[in-house]
């Protein structure tokens, strides 16, 4: 695939979201932290369920550490692997509030040194809360990015290494939130939608469904 090409699907994908952002509710760097935390093997409409009760009652390391492991797990007993995410939001908080005065930091190996935060959460929580233009690559974004042929890899950090590469600069603070929604909604895992996708003819998938 060559950089017209690549350039001409960012252009569609924001002409067609101008302004995308994340699915999960969140209004400061720590409730993102802790809503990306929550979000892994589970869906953000469930998340944001949890975080709604939650965040109201608990939204700073402190206030979560004051509920505890036991009162944090009451919120959130409906998402999946809901005790050992508890356990590390908790381990996490203590971090913060011992090292970092009780804020998220804005530096990658400072997140990816809290429980529970790997390289993907970093991308999310340094692009989304504080506008680096990272992409974090997800089961979507990994799916999207080899059917297309955008930036093909075997592995997430391939992908990642090749977005960040191929991406043209004017596209990248938003190219992680394009095709996340676009592998959610329309370039689907099973039956991708390609009848209503607007960039089939730019996509070098071989086996388009119609």
């Amino acid at each position: 695939m060559n950089q017209q090409k690549r350039h001409e699907i960012f252009s569609r994908l924001r002409a067609h979201n101008p302004e995308p952002t994340t699915e999960l509710t969140y209004s400061t760097p720590f409730e993102l932290l802790v809503a990306v935390t929550l979000s892994a093997q589970a869906t953000d409409k469930g998340v944001n369920k949890a975080t709604a009760k939650l965040f109201p009652v608990a939204n700073t390391p402190q206030a979560i550490l004051d509920l505890g492991e036991e009162g944090l797990k009451a919120y959130i007993k409906t998402i999946g692997l809901f005790n050992s995410k508890a356990r590390h939001i908790i381990q996490a908080c203590r971090i913060l509030v011992e090292q970092h005065g009780g804020a998220v930091p804005e530096d990658r190996e400072a997140l990816e040194a809290l429980p529970g935060v790997g390289r993907k959460t970093a991308n999310v929580i340094l692009n989304t809360a504080f506008g680096h233009p990272t992409i974090a690559v997800d089961t979507h974004i990994f799916r999207v990015a080899n059917r297309t042929r955008i930036a093909p890899g075997k592995t997430v950090l391939e992908v990642e290494r090749k977005l960040m590469k191929f991406t043209p600069d004017e596209f990248k603070q938003d190219a992680h939130h394009w095709l996340i929604l676009h592998g959610r909604y329309t370039c689907v895992a099973r039956k991708p939608r390609c009848g209503s996708c607007v960039i089939e003819d730019l996509c070098e998938y071989k086996k388009k469904e119609h």
